[in-house]
């Protein structure tokens, strides 16, 4: 079993710069950092290059086994994004997939220029706990590798397909499903439990600020909005989205 104790090792070097998305993009590798994360990216078959972990913790990293590396505890700070360093972080390889490849599914999703990060991991992890197919990226969204992301994701990013293309693609490539678009502030939209969802569909949820841009709303074959008491300004983001991927998810049970 390989050991490294030096934060100037290359191995470490390398595993520190995944932090910065352009390293992520130029390798294709992202961070996980301690054991759910791990082992949930395991279970559902992403390729792991290594678990770097405290010699004293590896008996728990026993399903990669192969892939251990023992480090110190200075090296896991230095790799870890979060004030406590976790047992162990892993580099793994992401996973591409393209729109030809989700052709068939039914229950799509897109989030546009959604830039907070642990928005967009808890609206990751709903849709995969609501049943949602696909869940597709558009505008300036964050990436999806981002630590705090899949941190926040708890395991969602690796259930469910999530892809990053514009919106007029999805439309081209999908064009009989219904496009729904949440607003608000907007006159003759539909409450989402009235909408049927046993047909094909794309809910489509825009940034907490600025909501969904002119050509997603345009594009859109029904405007909804989740009713709300007077008194209160709006809800969160991941919050509003939870409650439409849920609303689809008992409607069509």
């Amino acid at each position: 079993m390989e050991e490294i104790t030096s934060i100037s090792n290359l191995k470490i070097k390398e595993a520190v710069k995944l932090q910065q998305k352009k390293y992520r993009i130029q390798t294709g590798l992202f961070l996980l950092e301690g054991y759910k994360p791990i082992y949930e990216a395991h279970l559902e078959n992403v390729q792991i290059e290594a678990v770097y972990a405290l010699k004293e913790n590896i008996t728990e990293f026993e399903f990669v086994k192969d892939k251990i590396v023992v480090v110190t505890e200075a090296i896991l700070k230095k790799i870890s994004t979060t004030q406590s360093a976790p047992e162990a972080i892993a580099v793994a390889k992401q996973k591409t997939i393209t729109l030809e490849e989700i052709q068939g599914k039914k229950r799509i999703a897109i989030l546009e220029n959604i830039k907070d990060a642990g928005n967009l991991g808890t609206l990751i992890r709903s849709a995969a706990a609501f049943s949602i197919d696909v869940l597709l990226l558009c505008g300036d969204t964050i990436d999806i590798y981002n630590p705090k992301v899949v941190r926040s994701a708890v395991g969602g990013l690796f259930k469910i397909p999530v892809i990053k293309t514009e919106i007029k693609e999805v439309k081209r490539i999908f064009p009989n499903y219904n496009f729904i678009a949440a607003v608000v502030n907007h006159k003759n939209t539909t409450l989402p439990q009235d909408i049927d969802y046993t047909k094909p569909f794309v809910i489509m949820l825009g940034s907490e600020a600025d909501g969904l841009s002119s050509d997603a709303v345009n594009i859109a074959n029904t405007l909804t909005t989740i009713p709300i008491a007077q008194s209160t300004e709006s809800l969160n983001l991941s919050v509003a989205g939870s409650i439409l991927f849920y609303i689809s998810t008992s409607k069509t049970i």
